[in-house]
């Protein structure tokens, strides 16, 4: 299970990325997305900044939108920018999804400096895992020193053993932590219950695509049973609060039986 568990040290940069194209940043949309002045549209890959509503009908902004987007304003802004690439380069929207380095004097990596600012959460998906590991890293530091959005109540770590209050927060990004009380595999996923209601309870749903990730990682959810862990990702109420896990790094390995 060693490989879930991310670490504590940090580095410089991530490794094994393949070079994207450069540009000046010409605007910043919000805490992670900004354009180029050759007109590419970049989404900071592996995290996520609270969101602004940027006019959208039916949106509304979260608790520290604003102070995300100066944050990146303060970091990336008329500078000279390389964008590297770790896995899908471009989303449904046309936007590049890359790491974003700044280039003009020390190099700064933009999305692990967000997050050792406390101004955004890891954020990945199954085919676009690069850099976790060191991104984690910092925003472990950042929430440990209650920096940024860790210091609103909003985006608190959740505690798996109160589903009525996980419930209230479907459609939301959440961090749920807590004790495993049992993983069954049933037909083709993994099923990490936090309760012996299932109904109810918070669960943690691995779905069949993902077990095979974690096949891959060398690890095993089914042995997952009475161990700490924190887990991120959508809530959904379908039987109970659940996050459905589409990959490994989605669940951290706190403490094991």
């Amino acid at each position: 299970m060693a490989a879930v568990v991310m670490s504590s040290v940090a580095a410089p940069a991530c490794e094994g990325l393949r070079d994207g194209p450069r540009g000046t940043v010409t605007e910043i949309v919000d805490g992670d997305t900004l354009l180029l002045d050759n007109g590419l549209v970049v989404r900071l890959i592996g995290i996520q900044a609270p969101k602004l509503a940027l006019g959208r009908e039916g949106h509304s902004d979260w608790p520290g939108g604003d102070a995300a987007r100066a944050a990146l304003i303060a970091l990336a802004y008329k500078k000279p920018v390389l964008l590297r690439y770790g896995g899908e380069q471009v989303d449904r929207h046309g936007r590049l999804l890359a790491q974003v380095s700044v280039t003009g004097g020390a190099p700064v990596w933009v999305q692990q400096a967000m997050l050792e600012r406390g101004q955004a959460r890891v954020y990945s998906f199954p085919d676009n895992r690069s850099c976790l590991a060191e991104l984690m890293s910092a925003e472990t530091r950042a929430r440990a020193a209650g920096l940024g959005i860790w210091g609103d109540s909003y985006y608190r770590v959740r505690r798996a053993d109160r589903p009525a209050d996980l419930a209230k927060r479907a459609g939301h990004y959440e961090l749920v932590e807590g004790r495993v009380l049992s993983a069954e595999k049933v037909g083709a996923q993994v099923f990490l219950n936090f309760g012996r209601f299932y109904k109810e309870d918070f669960t943690a749903v691995i779905d069949a695509r993902a077990l095979r990730l974690f096949a891959d990682a060398g690890i095993d959810p089914g042995k997952l049973g009475n161990a700490l862990v924190r887990v991120r990702g959508w809530i959904d109420d379908r039987d109970g609060p659940r996050i459905v896990v589409t990959h490994p790094e989605q669940v951290e390995l706190l403490a094991t039986p």
